[in-house]
């Protein structure tokens, strides 16, 4: 058996994070995952919980990425990488429980690695927009690099959703299954200042819940603004047409045409944005002014963020599969695979998905809030902690 390590002592490795830190609501045993394959349950009175480790592959430097897979005996089975912190498939049950695969994603780490548009990983340093690429902290001006158009987009050419992650640790018990991961961005990485030290926590739980908790701290002044990209399809093939979403927020940020944000927050009454009860994508979708036409919008979330609370959900009629969002932050960016090819993205099985064949709901503080003194924190300094935590929710109400 391997020896069990403290949380101290599983975070002293980084050699730059306070201790007493928690996994979700509280503190935990972790345990180091041993080198090679890896399979565990929760114990010899309650299987259900099972976390297994597989090779994933190997990157051009030789390193090699691992694939985790959490059962949690419910029927939802949640699998993820560390390189990117990737979500590679989510297999929920619908109101017969069957299982699909309700996330967009591929078979091998070589066809990551050869390009995708953030399917399931971790975008950062700053997620989504930062106008021009450009900020000023104390004076100082920063350029990143632009690779959207004139703007900034998740972190760079070479964000956090391309980095191999290092594996803190793990915890098991009869009602969850979490693995830790960390990652030092250095000072100038992607031009952004200060050294960032990541923890960023995946949680399974017999709710048939995937919690993600981020935590970070820096030693110079930066900006921070972490989400996970996971495409959602909750029929697990076809357009998201049918599927019917509704959005806890009655105000947007209006954009320019590079989708940055103006700095207005307009109503979302009488337009396509209209999500504060619940209707199906198809409603609005060809009518949202964006070319090509879809959503791409971040929601002023009604609660104003610092507490968790339910922020989006989307129904599949069909399946009865729903899945419910609940965040600290201030935003959700509903963005619906606009850019798709025609003839679909091929994913996973050959499976080929077509544009607006998913959503993603990404849980952010504002885009190119860095530049918008009247949008919600976002530089952190030294001695302060970058703190938030999303949950995606898969249920499925029996017929």
């Amino acid at each position: 058996m391997q020896p069990e390590l403290t949380r101290r002592e599983a975070l002293a490795g980084l050699g730059m994070l306070a201790a007493g830190w928690r996994l979700g609501a509280a503190s935990v045993t972790l345990r180091p995952l041993p080198a090679g394959a890896f399979n565990a349950t929760a114990g010899p009175t309650n299987s259900a919980m099972t976390l297994d480790k597989a090779s994933f592959g190997r990157l051009p430097d030789g390193s090699e990425a691992d694939l985790f897979t959490v059962r949690n005996g419910r029927g939802l089975t949640v699998k993820f990488t560390n390189y990117g912190l990737i979500v590679t498939e989510v297999w929920a049950p619908d109101r017969k429980g069957q299982p699909a695969n309700v996330v967009l994603g591929f078979d091998t780490l070589d066809r990551y690695l050869k390009g995708h548009p953030f399917f399931g990983a971790i975008a950062g340093r700053v997620a989504n927009r930062i106008g021009k690429g450009t900020f000023t902290i104390d004076g100082k001006t920063y350029q990143l690099a632009v690779n959207n158009g004139p703007n900034h987009l998740h972190g760079g050419n070479v964000g956090f959703d391309k980095k191999l992650w290092k594996v803190e640790g793990y915890e098991l018990t009869p009602t969850q299954a979490s693995v830790q991961f960390s990652y030092l961005s250095p000072d100038g990485e992607e031009g952004y200042p200060g050294n960032l030290k990541l923890l960023v926590t995946y949680t399974v739980n017999q709710d048939n819940e995937l919690r993600i908790d981020y935590r970070a701290t820096t030693d110079r002044a930066t900006p921070i603004n972490l989400t996970n990209h996971s495409y959602f399809n909750l029929a697990g093939k076809g357009a998201i047409d049918p599927q019917v979403a509704q959005i806890f927020a009655s105000k947007y940020t209006v954009t320019d045409d590079g989708l940055i944000p103006t700095g207005e927050l307009a109503p979302v009454k009488g337009t396509a944005l209209d999500f504060t009860s619940p209707k199906p994508f198809s409603a609005g979708i060809q009518s949202t002014g964006l070319k090509p036409p879809g959503y791409d919008h971040n929601f002023v979330l009604d609660s104003g963020g610092g507490r968790r609370t339910l922020a989006a959900r989307v129904t599949d009629p069909a399946s009865g599969r729903v899945l419910e969002v609940e965040t600290d932050q201030p935003g959700i960016q509903l963005y619906t695979a606009n850019h798709f090819p025609a003839d679909g993205y091929e994913c996973n099985g050959g499976l080929k998905f077509p544009p607006h064949g998913a959503f993603c709901l990404e849980t952010q503080n504002f885009p190119d809030a860095i530049n918008k003194p009247k949008f919600p924190k976002a530089v952190w300094r030294p001695g302060e902690t970058y703190e938030t935590t999303t949950t995606f929710r898969f249920l499925a109400p029996s017929a």
